[in-house]
Parts: C-alpha cells; sequence; structure tokens
C-alpha cells in the first residue's frame, strides 16, 4: 500500500512538472545541459493537439531535434544542446510558433523545463495554401490524357520535389516550356508533345490561387513515441545524393554536385570532408555535353551509391566520370577504377556475401559486377525489351560522346529518338539492385522499363520480366528472401516471393484523394522486419508492416524533403539524406542527414518524467 501511493505520488510530482513552467522561456531562464524539455501543446480553446512536431535548433541553426506530442498534447524532449536555442511546434492548419530558450553548458546534471504552447487555426486562405504539402498543390492539376499525366509522374518528379514553393512559382507558357526544357537537360524524357501539354496545363493549373484540399494525417500510436535528428551538410547548391553509415557508426554523404564525400560523427556533430582527385575531364564529366544544374553539378565524377566490403573500405559509384572509387575510414586515402566512357552513368551499388560488388549502370542499360580483389570488371548488357529502346541503347554513347565537342548544350537532344516517339518508354534504365540473402542471385530493377531482371551470380546469365505497376525504383530483400519494390510512378509498395513469382501490391497513404506519392527507394528494417519507405511528395516517411499490412506514417519537421536510400543504425534508427535539387528549395536552404528513431521519443519522456526532483 505504501508502494502504491508512493508510485502515485511520483507520477502527480512528473505531471506538474511537465505541465508547470519552471522557468520563463525567453525571458532569460536558463537551464544545465543535458536537459529535459517538456510541456503540453493546445488549440487556443485549450484543446490538446496530437501529433504536433516539437523541434528544437541548436544554437548554431545546423542541427535540430524533433518529437511527436501524444493524444493529451504532450512531449518531452531530451537534448545535450547548450546555449541560445529555439523551440518550435508545428501541425498542420495551425500557426508555426517558436519560444526561444537558454541552456547553460556543462556537467551540472539534469535539468528539466515545461514549455508549453498554444496555438491558433490559420485563418488566412493563401497562409494556409502555403503551409500544404507538394502532393496537395500537385493535386489541383487536372490532367485530360492519363498518358500526360504518367509521364509528368514519372518524368518531372524524380529528382527534386514538385510543387512546392519554388516549383509552383506561376509561370505562363512560355515560362514552363523554359524550365521544361532545362529539365530534359537533366534527363527527364519527354516527347515534343509531351512537353507542350505539360506547360500548357501546368501554366492553367499552377496559377499562384489557394489550395484549399483537406488533407487528413494519420496520427498513430507509434507516432509519439518516435524522434528525429537532421544535421545539416553542404551548402545551397549541394546535392548529397545518398547517405550511408559505416560499419564505424558515422555518417557518409556523396555530394553528387561537388565531388565530395562528407563524413558525420553523429555523437559529436562533428562534419568533415573528402573531395574526389581530379581526373582529367571537364565539369560534368563525360556528360559535360549536357547543361546540368547550373551551380551544383560542379565536378567530374559525381559520386552516387555507397557500399561498404568486409576489409572496411567503402566504395561509391562515380555516375559523371564512369568509374567506381574505394575510401578508406580510417586513413582517408582515395583510389578510382575508371571503366571507360562506355558504361555511362553507374549508379546503385551492393556487396554480396562473397564481398563481390554489384552495381547498375543507369544510362548504358548494364549491370556489373567487381572484384575489390582483382580489380576486374565484369559487364553484363542486360535486354533491350524492344526495337526502340535497343536504338537509344546503341546509339546513346555515341550521342553524349558527339555533344561533349560543344559543352553545356545540350546538343544530344535535337537527335535523341525519345524526342520524337514514345519519350521515357524507349529508355531502360536499370537503377536499383539488391542481393538475395537465401540464393545469391542479383536483383534489378529497370525504372523505365518496369521490369525486374535477376542475374545467376556464376554464370552471369539473365533473365527479365514485367512488374505489374509501373517504376520500379530501389528494391530491398528481406531476410526471408521477399523483394520489397517501391512503384515511384503508381505510388505504391510491392511484394514479390522469387519462389512463386507472385506479386502483391500495397498502394501508399495519400494525405487526400487527389494526391499521389512517389516513393524513391525503401529499405527493411534488420531486426523487425518492417518496411521503411521515402514518400517524396507530402514530408513525410512510411513504415509499414508485414505481419498486418498496415501503414504508418511520421511527418518530417522539415518541408521540402527528398529522401534517398534508407539506411539502418545499429541502435535502430532509419536514416537517409536530404536531397532536394536544388538544396535552396528546401525549407532550411540546405541538405541534411536525418535519422529517426522509432522509439527515441517514449525514451525521452521516460527520462525526463524520472529525472530527479532535484533537478526540477
Amino acid at each position: 500500500m505504501e508502494r502504491s501511493l508512493q508510485m502515485t505520488a511520483r507520477r502527480t510530482v512528473v505531471r506538474l512538472a511537465m505541465t508547470v513552467a519552471l522557468f520563463s522561456a525567453g525571458a532569460g531562464g536558463t537551464l544545465a545541459a543535458a536537459a529535459g524539455i517538456s510541456g503540453v501543446v493546445t488549440t487556443t480553446d485549450a484543446r490538446p493537439i496530437s501529433g504536433a512536431l516539437v523541434t528544437l535548433w541548436n544554437e548554431a541553426g545546423n542541427r535540430k531535434e524533433t518529437v511527436y506530442t501524444g493524444a493529451d498534447g504532450r512531449y518531452a524532449l531530451r537534448t545535450d544542446f547548450s546555449g541560445k536555442l529555439n523551440l518550435r511546434v508545428r501541425t498542420p492548419y495551425f500557426k508555426d510558433v517558436t519560444k526561444p530558450l537558454t541552456v547553460a553548458a556543462g556537467d551540472a546534471g539534469a535539468a528539466n523545463a515545461a514549455v508549453n504552447f498554444e496555438i491558433e487555426k490559420l485563418s488566412d486562405p493563401m497562409e494556409l495554401s502555403n503551409t500544404l504539402t507538394a502532393s496537395a498543390h500537385l493535386g489541383e492539376v487536372q490532367w485530360q490524357d492519363p498518358d500526360m499525366r504518367a509521364a509528368f509522374v514519372s518524368e518531372c518528379n524524380y529528382c527534386h520535389q514538385m510543387g512546392n514553393e519554388l516549383t509552383r512559382t506561376p509561370k505562363d507558357v512560355a515560362g514552363w516550356t523554359a524550365t521544361i526544357n532545362r529539365m530534359e537537360g537533366y534527363f527527364a524524357l519527354l516527347t515534343a508533345s509531351e512537353n507542350k501539354v505539360i506547360a500548357k496545363t501546368l501554366a492553367r493549373d499552377l496559377n499562384g490561387a489557394p489550395v484549399k484540399a483537406i488533407q487528413t494525417y494519420d496520427v498513430s500510436p507509434e507516432l509519439a513515441r518516435a524522434k528525429v535528428e537532421e544535421f545539416h551538410a553542404g551548402d545551397a547548391l549541394s546535392f548529397i545524393h545518398d547517405m550511408f553509415v559505416g560499419e564505424d557508426g558515422l555518417y557518409y554523404g556523396s555530394d553528387e554536385g561537388h565531388d565530395i564525400i562528407w563524413v558525420l560523427d553523429p555523437k559529436t556533430g562533428k562534419l568533415d570532408q573528402y573531395p574526389l582527385p581530379k581526373v582529367d575531364l571537364p565539369e560534368g564529366g563525360v556528360f559535360s555535353g549536357i547543361q546540368l544544374p547550373i551551380g551544383v553539378f560542379t565536378g567530374q565524377h559525381g559520386p552516387h551509391s555507397f557500399a561498404q566490403t568486409r576489409d572496411g573500405l567503402i566504395w561509391v559509384t562515380l555516375s559523371l566520370s564512369s568509374s567506381l572509387a574505394s575510401f578508406d575510414p580510417v586513413t582517408k586515402a582515395m583510389k578510382l577504377y575508371p571503366m571507360g566512357h562506355d558504361h555511362l552513368y553507374p549508379h546503385t551499388i551492393r556487396v554480396d556475401k562473397e564481398g563481390m560488388l554489384w552495381f547498375t549502370i543507369n544510362a548504358s542499360n548494364e549491370a556489373a559486377r567487381f572484384d575489390p580483389k582483382t580489380g576486374k570488371f565484369d559487364f553484363i548488357a542486360l535486354p533491350h525489351n524492344g526495337f526502340w529502346r535497343a536504338i537509344v541503347d546503341w546509339t546513346f554513347p555515341s550521342l553524349l560522346k558527339a555533344a561533349s565537342w560543344f559543352p553545356k548544350q545540350n546538343w544530344h537532344l535535337s537527335f535523341a529518338p525519345h524526342k520524337f516517339t514514345q519519350g521515357h518508354l524507349m529508355m531502360n534504365s536499370p537503377y536499383g539492385i539488391d542481393i538475395n540473402p537465401l540464393d545469391g542471385s542479383v536483383w534489378y530493377a529497370k525504372l523505365h522499363a518496369s521490369k525486374l531482371g535477376r542475374i545467376d551470380p556464376k554464370t552471369l546469365a539473365v533473365v527479365e520480366f514485367d512488374t505489374p505497376l509501373k517504376g520500379p525504383r530501389r528494391p530491398r530483400f528481406d531476410k526471408d528472401g521477399i523483394l520489397w519494390i517501391p512503384a515511384f510512378d503508381d505510388g505504391a509498395l510491392l511484394r514479390y516471393d522469387p519462389k512463386s513469382n507472385q506479386f502483391e501490391t500495397f498502394k501508399l497513404p495519400t494525405l487526400s484523394p487527389r494526391e499521389y506519392e512517389v516513393p524513391y527507394a525503401l529499405n527493411v528494417h534488420p531486426a523487425t522486419g518492417d518496411i521503411w519507405i521515402t514518400s517524396n511528395m507530402s514530408d513525410r516517411i512510411f513504415r509499414f508492416t508485414p505481419a498486418t499490412r498496415r501503414f504508418v506514417s511520421y511527418p518530417m519537421p522539415t518541408r521540402v524533403m527528398w529522401l534517398r536510400d534508407m539506411e539502418f543504425t545499429k541502435e535502430g534508427k532509419v536514416c537517409s539524406s536530404s536531397s532536394n535539387l536544388p538544396a535552396y528549395g528546401i525549407e532550411d536552404k540546405v541538405d541534411a542527414f536525418i535519422c529517426l528513431d522509432p522509439e527515441g521519443g517514449a525514451r525521452d519522456m521516460a527520462a525526463v518524467a524520472t529525472a530527479p526532483a532535484s533537478a526540477r
């Protein structure tokens, strides 16, 4: 009985500590790091808000931590940030509120402060519209021809978020035509007629009028248990395509635009950069004839995708120089392995149990195997899948070589076959790749041809077949040999069983009926088996539980999120790189490493609630 009374009294003290401010945030109050901050988020009429994002910035403004409120509107955040900080609350259809507070550096022990928020509903239609996700704005675009919509989704959404504040700026037909022409230089594969229709449609429907979409957010119980960390990296023109979690626990980022490998220590926040060595190639590498994004692609190599072998070396595909590189995380030494300029745009890379590296070569319709011990490449020509695709496979390398005589002029577009017929459907585009853990077979996805392929690792024999949905991008196997595939063009998740040759499809949840998602990548959590999927149109990350066939969505604290490969830390965090092209289109104007800890918020809540009473 006495023990029960003590527990009840302790819970009462904890609840009071979370609701009564022990200092005045923004009025000179200070805390000692590490600090616990807790409170409640309510509306102006005292109703608690569930699922609100509470974000804390560090003093430099280049790191932030976010937790979510529970059903009672309460939150708790544990941080090692110190100095003059900012705490913001954000939730759909309400105004952001930010409060300053100060945390004193030192080891004085845990302190706890209550910071409550009362937030006001948005009433101005334009102000409200500007807070809606890109998916809401593109949901207002009315397509008369489903084929035109398909071309737009496939080719105008693939490297950045479309419909955000930067990209939905009203333009006339000439303005949109100029934008689309520029995007075609970045490999948007459109016919001349598709170019014209898309320009007219966007000029008509992205007209600056406020959007009135009613979005419904899924506030699942799991949300209040989660925590998100963000670490800024690079500059406003960086393009950190992929992130990779090394065996050393460090985060690695491939700055495809600036030829830099970024290395972040998430424990200290220390960020280092390692430039790739210069070679005898012009800016843009073997793609120098293409008008690559102005100011972004300033290098020769274009580092893209990572894998790590047992010896600790980190391998990265160099898309623009048709090379592979090794990076020693201990000595920082780099070594280049050129492939020859006929092997265009090496893309996603994985390592098998034998230590062999496998990767796709996107613009040459190839896959490759590389033996790190011998330095030998084996190039695997993949099926052409029809006459017109064969024409593209045969002519594209020659067109690019000829285009390089006229730097950044997009000369190749004048003769590219896709401009006259079939558009993006003329390309094969081998993209993602992974290794079946049961038999070592190598599987890849063809983005534009909408096919899966299997490579026998011993004979290199290839078999391909169609996927039931369009735009398979970066697939991953689970431990049972089931292949999970993001269907980019159709906004869905595919489950494929190689043993039965059976597909199962799951439509990704949208925030309103008119919206769509473009899932770029996914990964399977090694401990839970959950599938973590990028959304890239609605600033969310999806979690799919195979046993229950249930999606959970996690809204992200930064607008204009474009996430790439999903990685896991040893602690169970789910990480990726925020790499919208260009970076200055992101709300924070810069790329970032982003990690979601599914249980981080619950740990923070427990730590704050059980902090010694003397520290409160």
